[in-house]
């Protein structure tokens, strides 16, 4: 192992380790990091709302989200305060009303990494009226590998998710966490925070597009969600009946459409 004063300064969520490397017939003793996975937890004007697992940076923008996304508050209006334990691992959310929480029995673990939490059900949410978004298919392969290259934690520690709120022609946020709901909650929150309408954007991600997933992105008014991998037989049908367009396996050289590819149209 290196000794501590010659290793590399690592950013938030990257945690030090090392391994032992088994090659060409011998062992060698490598330093690295791996992904920061903890318990956080959320409470709403001292009570606990959700508890799940992610990684503990931009845990402000992952309340604010998650929050947003479960319909608990519309904006940052609606906060008084928030601040994060010292701990890293509570985040305390007081608002300027009182709020009608559901309760803890009402959850809906989702599948996945870092065990996602939501309270909606999605199959009861009217059609969205998303706003007109137009891109060509080389915008939306740009916008992943921009998303790729500005990754900070999957570099130096892998097993972690990115999500990027872009526009055609740029990436506008990134977000990077141990669980891929969550960096969409992270994106909803830092957007909020910096004032930025998500309405009418793309998103790019690196993980499974799950229901939940694509529940999220609607609720956003994000009408395109793209991934370098696949979508779920019920993120599928959602899609179809919701009139979005989801994408999956972004490779240079192209991608699948599994639904409404009218808004990938290469312009004249």
């Amino acid at each position: 192992m290196m000794p501590s004063s010659s290793k590399p300064h690592l950013p938030p969520g990257a945690v030090p380790a090392s391994w032992r490397v088994f090659r060409s017939g011998s062992w060698q003793e490598m330093p690295g990091a791996v992904i920061d996975e903890n318990h956080i937890c959320i409470q709403v004007n001292g009570q606990i709302l959700a508890r799940f697992m992610a990684t503990p940076i931009d845990q402000e923008a992952l309340a604010l989200g998650f929050l947003r996304s479960e319909g608990v508050i519309t904006g940052l209006g609606d906060v008084a305060d928030l601040r994060v334990g010292p701990s890293g691992d509570c985040v305390d959310v007081w608002l300027h009303r009182d709020a009608s929480l559901p309760a803890a029995k009402e959850a809906i673990h989702t599948a996945g990494c870092g065990g996602g939490v939501t309270f909606d059900a999605l199959v009861q949410r009217p059609v969205p009226d998303f706003p007109v978004l137009q891109l060509t298919p080389n915008q939306l392969i740009a916008r992943y590998y921009d998303m790729r290259a500005a990754e900070v934690l999957y570099p130096i520690t892998r097993g972690v998710h990115a999500s990027a709120l872009c526009t055609p022609d740029r990436v506008l946020i990134l977000a990077e966490d141990v669980g891929r709901h969550n960096t969409l909650d992270k994106l909803w929150g830092k957007a909020m925070q910096a004032g930025i309408s998500t309405a009418g954007c793309l998103i790019v991600t690196t993980g499974r597009i799950s229901s939940e997933m694509l529940g999220k992105a609607a609720k956003m008014g994000v009408p395109v969600i793209a991934s370098r991998t696949s979508p779920t037989s019920r993120s599928v049908a959602l899609a179809r009946a919701w009139g979005m367009t989801l994408v999956g396996y972004i490779r240079r050289g192209g991608f699948r459409v599994y639904a409404d590819e009218g808004r990938l149209k290469d312009r004249p």
